[in-house]
């Protein structure tokens, strides 16, 4: 027997306050030491600018997940997917500006980018599916999490970026060219999902709960200025965040490069990994993991794109260039995106393939030493390989979805 989702109670008037209040109260100290032009040490400085870009990830959730009560569909999923992933921008553009007179920051850069795609697909994704398989013991239905069939687009587009993007470790850089491909492809997957009708009627929980039942007007000028806060808190917080984890690194005698790989990506991707996860809890796993999915698009496609634009705008030329270890973070990441997007084709992310992704991220930990990295890539290709044999009939439908219609596209 089938359950229906549990539905989900607006907190109370006093519970939201104290939320948003709790919000700005881990941002202000970062803005008041930013503004009054103090220096904190390495250690102090990354929990007190961490926390801020912390906060203000979770204030442009709650105002990106507010803004669904006007605009809806899968174009505005993919919109505010992007949106609620900006302080990872902030920080990864400003260290990709900085390396343009400061060449030892490529290497962060990098490490930025490659850790936040990693920690999406590696963590993110098995998390959504774990609570989803909780959530469907708990209502007594089948596990696993089952894609609507427009999801395909995003799989498609991510297919298809995850296969361009071995330019990069192969060119050992990430060129202007690249760049501008990965832009227009990101443009054409806008302009895709924007030609799908299917809508996303999703429940919304939490703050945005409540927010959503504000008047029109209020509503959305209370969206407006909460989207304000937390990008002037972001402003605040990227440049001095990014440097006290470099300089952290060395303090505390710590991998500066794994430093800057995980930590950044940890506080800026957390609050949309905890709603994901709860969409998951309440049986709306195509909601959690969509909107995972969505993120993990722009972020493989512009994200990329924007380092050697803002490499180039900080003093450097139009290509970032990428040394040895990059090279293996990026082909890692590369083959990890490959294999996703396989088990992915059939439309369901099954307990299995959670703790296959999982169990993969979690290896390279304890891998000898970095190049070991290079080996798990090909591990990655292999399986990849191996399960599409199993998958090849779903290539088909997969690839159409790039350019012809699919269920929920208009007629």
């Amino acid at each position: 027997m089938v359950s229906d989702p549990p539905s989900a109670v607006p907190p109370s008037v006093r519970t939201t306050a104290l939320r948003f209040g709790a919000a700005c109260a881990g941002a202000a100290p970062a803005v008041v030491v930013r503004l009054a032009g103090v220096h904190p040490e390495p250690v102090v400085g990354m929990a007190v600018f961490g926390l801020g870009v912390l906060s203000a990830a979770l204030l442009l959730m709650w105002a990106a997940e507010t803004a669904r009560a006007d605009i809806a569909g899968p174009l505005a999923l993919a919109l505010l997917a992007f949106i609620a992933v900006l302080p990872e921008y902030a920080v990864d553009l400003w260290f990709a500006y900085t390396a343009g007179t400061r060449p030892e920051y490529a290497a962060y850069a990098a490490a930025n980018m490659t850790g936040a795609n990693r920690l999406l697909v590696g963590v993110g994704w098995p998390l959504v599916a774990l609570a989803a398989y909780f959530a469907a013991r708990r209502a007594g239905v089948r596990p696993g999490v089952a894609l609507r069939e427009h999801r395909r687009i995003d799989v498609a587009f991510l297919g298809a970026a995850a296969v361009l993007a071995f330019v990069m470790p192969l060119t050992r850089e990430i060129s202007w060219a690249l760049a501008v491909v990965l832009i227009a492809w990101y443009a054409y997957y806008l302009f895709r999902i924007g030609r799908c009708s299917e809508t996303d009627e999703e429940e919304l929980i939490g703050v945005p709960a409540r927010l959503a039942e504000l008047p029109t007007g209020r509503r959305r000028m209370t969206t407006v200025l909460v989207f304000a806060v937390a990008a002037a808190v972001v402003f605040a917080c990227a440049e001095p965040f990014a440097t006290s984890l470099v300089d952290a690194g060395s303090s505390l005698g710590i991998d500066r490069f794994l430093l800057v790989q995980w930590l950044a990506p940890l506080a800026s991707e957390a609050p949309e990994l905890i709603v994901a996860v709860v969409f998951a809890w309440r049986l709306r796993g195509d909601d959690g993991l969509g909107a995972l999915l969505s993120s993990k698009v722009n972020q493989w496609t512009l994200l990329i794109a924007c380092l050697p634009l803002a490499y180039a705008a900080g003093g450097g030329s139009w290509s970032l260039p990428l040394v040895e270890r990059q090279v293996d973070e990026v082909m890692l990441t590369a083959a990890q995106t490959v294999l996703a997007v396989v088990l992915l084709l059939d439309l369901r992310f099954l307990p299995w393939k959670a703790g296959l992704l999982f169990g993969l991220f979690v290896v390279q930990f304890v891998l000898p030493g970095e190049n070991a990295r290079l080996l798990l890539g090909y591990v990655y290709l292999v399986l990849a390989l191996a399960l599409l044999t199993r998958h090849w009939r779903e290539l088909a439908p997969t690839a159409r979805a790039l350019g012809g219609r699919i269920e929920g596209d208009p007629h």
